[in-house]
């Protein structure tokens, strides 16, 4: 929400393709070095890695300050800290395992103000960090700060069009690995298999034609491009663990140390 910027909401929702880091280590400053390093927007997950709330909020304002969007993906039904994530200055909240219109209605009402939602003043944090006065960032808030329901289960894409007709979710975003144990009953781990895929297609098409937009979690670079080429515009693609592991080694190969 920097003046100074296109904000994630308007690149998001105007139709431009934003890959997203995701970030699992509990250290703020590696967020911070990853969005200094390039990425456009960086995820904090606090449902599978090792992030509590204080490092969630120093990695918000390391990213904000380094230029990044930052984007946090809560827990399972942690609405109680849904608005607090905002008010700490995420421009995106993402929420697993919404299942139903009635879940996506809870959450839109934890990440809205009135009389979208019910989410509760006091964003004095985010409002610094945006370089707004409260009542401007009030202003714009319910438009320019994200709450994006996860698609990830079989109750999910039986509910997909009554999910995105609830006001105030901007966007719904694909849990492929979660979607593959869903639609296999739990045999197989496969995020790309061909149910998978096939889901995922159809969310996308459903965000399209509700005037909403999708992103999903990307596996390859491979991936990410073929997610664009769908009509995808929030791709995940780098795991902080995965991109040290990655560097260290091809330092070692450098150094002839393999």
């Amino acid at each position: 929400m920097s003046n100074s910027q296109k904000s994630l909401a308007d690149k998001l929702k105007g139709g431009k393709p934003v890959v997203t880091s995701w970030i699992m280590m509990s250290s703020p400053g590696i967020a911070e070095q990853i969005g200094r390093s390039g990425y456009e927007a960086v995820t904090l997950d606090l449902q599978h890695g090792q992030m509590g709330l204080a490092e969630a909020r120093e990695g918000i304002a390391a990213l904000t300050l380094a230029g990044s969007h930052p984007i946090v993906r809560m827990g399972v039904g942690d609405l109680t800290n849904a608005s607090r994530y905002l008010d700490l200055g995420a421009q995106a909240v993402i929420a697993p395992m919404i299942n139903s219109a009635i879940d996506a209605k809870a959450f839109a009402d934890a990440a809205k103000y009135p009389p979208v939602g019910e989410r509760s003043w006091g964003p004095l944090r985010a409002a610094q960090l945006a370089g707004l006065a409260p009542n401007d960032y009030l202003a714009q808030a319910n438009s320019e700060t994200l709450a994006l329901a996860m698609i990830e289960t079989r109750p999910a894409l039986d509910e997909l069009d009554d999910i995105l007709a609830v006001e105030g979710i901007d966007g719904v975003f694909v849990g492929p690995s979660d979607l593959s144990l869903a639609l296999s009953s739990g045999a197989e781990l496969n995020p790309a298999s061909p149910d998978t895929l096939e889901a995922a297609s159809r969310v996308v098409k459903a965000a399209k034609k509700a005037g909403k937009f999708a992103g999903i979690f990307c596996m390859t670079p491979e991936d990410v491009l073929a997610a664009k080429a769908q009509g995808f515009v929030l791709m995940a693609y780098g795991i902080d663990m995965v991109l040290v592991a990655d560097s260290v080694r091809v330092a070692l190969d450098a150094c002839g140390e393999s």
